[in-house]
């Protein structure tokens, strides 16, 4: 073999080698373009039984705008965020009411929510309008209000709270939002153990302490 057909050779080798290891999966270009997509997906981690589970964004930060959403009431008429403008706003958000944990948080809202002045309790989850509307008839909650987010793409979305993988898929995580009386986030939890209830004291405090200047 000529020097110019080595060369050759040696060319078209290389060049086949590092297309086919920037196109694989174990390749460094590859491999990083699907850790990054991963990466990017995950949002927050929560944990369920034991096992780490991740939501669809990151949670809204304090000090800033909530972002208005729509969620369904029982009429299955929508109701926003901005309704409540010129109230302080707690949204108690769970994965659904036939839970313990759910259903108990529900309550416990329910109960301190008259110790609140100028403030709206809104119970979200992906229940159906339904069955929330059901179970506070049953229970007799009448200081919260019960909202659906199963037709709401602009919760989902700008709260990063629904759940992305596991067997809650598509459920929303549990947390605790208190905005005030102009829409800015004041506190926020995002409750890490999926089975545990979240901190009602903090977020009543913060909701009576909250004030906008």
């Amino acid at each position: 073999m000529t020097d110019m057909k080595k060369t050759l050779f040696l060319w078209l080798a290389l060049g086949a080698t590092t297309t086919a290891f920037a196109q694989s999966p174990d390749g460094i270009t590859g491999a990083s373009a699907v850790q990054t997509g991963q990466t990017k997906n995950k949002g927050e981690s929560i944990i369920y039984k034991g096992n780490t589970l991740h939501t669809t964004g990151k949670m809204v930060k304090t000090g800033r705008k909530a972002p208005d959403f729509h969620l369904t009431q029982s009429d299955l008429q929508d109701v926003k965020l901005s309704d409540f403008k010129g109230k302080k706003v707690i949204l108690n958000v769970f994965p659904c009411l036939d839970t313990p944990t759910c259903a108990v948080s529900v309550r416990e809202f329910n109960e301190k929510a008259s110790g609140l002045e100028n403030t709206a309790v809104l119970c979200i989850s992906m229940d159906l309008p339904f069955a929330q509307s059901r179970f506070c008839t049953t229970e007799g909650l009448t200081r919260v209000i019960p909202l659906s987010a199963f037709r709401s793409q602009d919760f989902t979305q700008n709260y990063g709270l629904q759940i992305a993988d596991g067997p809650m898929k598509g459920l929303l995580a549990r947390a605790v939002i208190v905005v005030d009386e102009k829409g800015i986030v004041r506190h926020t939890q995002l409750v890490k153990e999926i089975s545990q209830e979240p901190d009602y004291e903090a977020a009543l405090e913060s909701a009576a302490t909250a004030t906008t200047e």
